[in-house]
């Protein structure tokens, strides 16, 4: 008997995701509960983090990238005197010091760690080395062996503000762009103020427009009797693309796209329309309120990128 492939649900959860459990655990969980053929997630959080982790279900999943590459805020916590091999509590001590920073250092530090910054991606991370996961290279080295090094990112940090502090522990607020890692920031503020540092706590509070204030937790969803009064905690697929242009379409233009067709050279009458692609930019097209393809400008022709099949 062939195994059940789950039902066509499209759409987006606002998952509260709990600490102590991995991102795909999560996602598992959300596609059993909604009972749907396809799930993704949009930004891993770590098993140690817990907040906002986006899970796209069906169509939507063809949208993640979109919501990756979104702002994100971040709550978290760090202990100064040591670091770690993970740069969390989970990981073996490697540096310690004695040296514990003022609120004053510490506030006259981060403005270091504002904009477009460079930053060394955690060694255990999910960055790819020699098309291996740089987490996986770090277990699997052997003792006195060079561990494999890491180049630096270019990443942006919007906002990087202490929050409160005592002598051992201080709680800060991140907003910040694609790729940007909270270990990293702990890690290398630690450094800058001459001391070490390992987070001990990260709370994700949003992804683009997801935000904790209207999310769902794990438990809440598994104690729905069924997955038609699941549906009613998701979220349109074009949740994640509110920041991105939409292009009206008439039901033919929307018909040739929804079956991979081009559609022709723009006339001088449509440049309006159409003007927010005529630099390359990725847009939403969409029939009446229903979306139907992510699409691009190629020679004054418009592309279909990927057909969303609702």
């Amino acid at each position: 008997m062939g195994r059940k492939r789950g039902q066509p649900v499209h759409g987006w959860v606002n998952l509260d995701k709990p600490k102590g459990i991995s991102s795909a655990k999560a996602v598992a969980i959300v596609r059993r509960v909604f009972d749907a053929e396809k799930a993704g997630h949009g930004g891993t959080l770590d098993p140690l983090a817990s907040g906002i982790l986006p899970i796209a279900l069906g169509e939507a999943t063809k949208t993640v990238s979109f919501a990756v590459g979104q702002e994100k805020t971040y709550e978290f916590e760090l202990s100064w005197g040591t670091e770690t091999t993970t740069d969390d509590g989970e990981g073996t001590v490697t540096t310690e010091s004695k040296h514990r920073p003022s609120g004053a250092e510490i506030d006259g530090a981060l403005t270091k760690y504002q904009g477009y910054i460079d930053q060394v991606p955690p060694l255990y991370s999910a960055i790819k080395v020699g098309g291996k996961r740089a987490y996986n290279l770090a277990r699997n080295s052997l003792v006195d062996e060079p561990v494999v090094k890491l180049k630096a990112r270019q990443i942006y940090i919007k906002t990087f503000r202490r929050l409160n502090s005592t002598e051992n522990l201080a709680k800060f607020f991140v907003v910040c762009g694609k790729g940007a890692y909270i270990r990293a920031l702990a890690r290398d503020l630690g450094r800058e103020l001459g001391t070490a540092a390992h987070v001990t706590s990260l709370r994700r509070l949003s992804v683009g427009n997801f935000h904790i204030n209207y999310s769902i937790s794990l438990d809440f969803l598994e104690t729905l009797p069924h997955s038609a009064a699941a549906l009613e905690h998701l979220y349109p697929v074009l949740s994640a693309l509110d920041d991105i242009p939409a292009l009206p379409m008439s039901e033919s233009e929307a018909k040739k796209l929804r079956h991979g067709q081009t559609l022709p050279a723009i006339s001088a009458s449509a440049r309006d329309r159409f003007q927010a692609l005529l630099t390359g930019a990725t847009a939403i097209a969409i029939e009446g309120d229903r979306p139907v393809a992510l699409v691009v400008i190629k020679a004054g022709a418009v592309c279909p990128v990927r057909v969303l099949n609702i």
